[in-house]
């Protein structure tokens, strides 16, 4: 599958541990850069690199709104949402290449 497409996703330090959300056009290449620390910042710092939720979106403005939204949800509905369709927290990143 070609993972070039709009998505919001879901990294985490571990079970129920630190959250971040992020947007990306280009999932595999965004978390190998989470992963490498590539990409400074939050999730470097808080060492927040399992891939533990994403859902992809016809066009970026939509993953962008979904994001922002998601953003400002209480963390217990984002945990909800991650359990949802990933009760373990398995790092989905090697399930995308």
């Amino acid at each position: 599958m070609d993972w070039r497409q709009p998505c919001t996703y879901m990294l985490a330090s571990q079970k129920n541990g630190t959250l971040y959300v992020g947007v990306t056009s280009d999932l595999v290449k965004r978390i190998w850069q989470h992963k490498t620390h590539v990409a400074e910042g939050f999730s470097s710092r808080y060492h927040v690199h399992a891939l533990v939720w994403y859902e992809l979106h016809p066009t970026m403005e939509s993953a962008i709104t979904r994001g922002k939204t998601l953003k400002g949800w209480k963390r217990a509905w984002k945990i909800r949402l991650v359990e949802e369709v990933n009760p373990q927290w398995n790092d989905l990143y090697p399930t995308l290449l």
